[in-house]
């Protein structure tokens, strides 16, 4: 049985990982916070098959506790496991800071030294992550992590400081760091000379961050997704959302409506098209039009109707019949005129996709009676 433990629980890594761990079928999670006593930690060292050191210190009140908290908390779990006889497994975070020479820096190298002796004198594994900057849900803005305070206060519409735009971030994704670490309990670690590293590492401007974040924003109005494939921008606009005020989730969309219904503009793009939301009334009929280029597809959701088409040129009109019951999505090809009839006695519900955003110089609609 496994018996896994995480200090720094509560902090942002920590938050993650214990959640990931929990949600995938580990059972047996302990989780070490400031709340902890120095017996309970004893006893889930003495227990212990795999042990996540997260906790540390970045923001001190006292010089003196960037020691107190890197190394000498180090220091206690490695001879609390050798007084017990446990060569435990033990990943370590550090940072690239320690590569510096300020306070914090001395402090992780320390802490690094504490591990690497913890090795050499028991055989254990060991695993020691310098990581850049993390981002992700879940970390405090206004604190030590620049894009949870771009998210943060962007999503509220407060001011943000970029003292440099040009400054170049190394960042990692915290899902990413979470993969790498469950890798790493595993056997699996990505080993990169002395240090273990994660893989995926996006290297950006303050700039460039912080264009991206104000186009999230902006994509409310402009009714737009970023482009997923890019991981950065992916994981980015996640973290983005997560960082959303509570009552601030849902967002206005505006709905063109007559007498025959409504229809209303949901997402669009510039390269996978645009997506809209039709609501027809009872026996009414929609279309009756045709395109050179432009193409469609059209789902219906509920209600039920039919969907006519007739090609340029011919007589003969073929008919696809629609149903909510029956979701069924059905092409509709250029060069055909169509049209959308409501064929029951409440509202009928289309979600229709269109290769491009619509352009009203060059609307490629040709309207003509099926």
């Amino acid at each position: 049985m496994s018996n896994i433990v995480v200090t720094g629980a509560n902090g942002f890594i920590g938050k993650n990982l214990v959640a990931h761990l929990k949600a995938t079928g580990y059972e047996n999670v302990v989780e070490i916070t400031r709340a902890t006593t120095a017996k309970q930690l004893e006893d889930a060292l003495k227990e212990a098959t795999f042990i996540f050191h997260l906790a540390g210190i970045n923001r001190p009140d006292h010089d003196a506790e960037f020691m107190e908290g890197n190394r000498d908390f180090t220091t206690t779990i490695v001879e609390t496991l050798k007084q017990h006889n446990k060569a435990c497994p033990l990943l370590i975070t550090s940072s690239t800071q320690a590569e510096r020479d300020n306070l914090y820096g001395e402090s992780k190298r320390a802490g690094e030294e504490v591990v690497r002796n913890y090795s050499d004198t028991t055989d254990a594994a060991t695993y020691i992550y310098r990581l850049p900057n993390v981002f992700g849900k879940w970390c405090k803005p206004n604190y030590n992590s620049a894009v949870a305070t771009f998210c943060h206060n962007v999503s509220r519409g407060l001011d943000i400081t970029v003292n440099d735009p040009t400054v170049v971030m190394s960042l990692v994704y915290v899902d990413d760091v979470i993969e790498e670490f469950v890798a790493a309990m595993n056997g699996e670690g990505n080993r990169e000379g002395d240090f273990y590293a994660i893989s995926k590492v996006h290297t950006k401007t303050l700039s460039e961050i912080v264009e991206l974040i104000y186009s999230f924003k902006a994509s409310r109005e402009e009714r737009a997704i970023p482009t997923m494939t890019d991981a950065f921008t992916k994981a980015l606009y996640s973290t983005y959302l997560s960082y959303l005020p509570e009552d601030d989730f849902s967002y206005p969309l505006k709905m063109n409506v007559d007498a025959r219904g409504s229809f209303t503009e949901f997402i669009r793009t510039a390269d996978r098209g645009q997506v809209s939301i039709n609501v027809s009334k009872p026996g009414i009929t929609k279309g009756n039009h045709w395109h050179h280029t432009k193409n469609e597809k059209f789902l219906v959701v509920s209600g039920n109707g039919v969907i006519r088409f007739r090609k340029i040129g011919s007589e003969d009109i073929i008919e696809y019949f629609v149903s909510g019951e029956k979701l069924e999505v059905v092409d509709i090809p250029v060069g055909y005129t169509h049209n959308i009839e409501n064929l029951g006695e409440t509202d009928m519900v289309t979600v229709m996709w269109v290769n491009e955003m619509f352009d009203p110089t060059r609307p490629d609609t040709m309207f003509l009676e099926v």
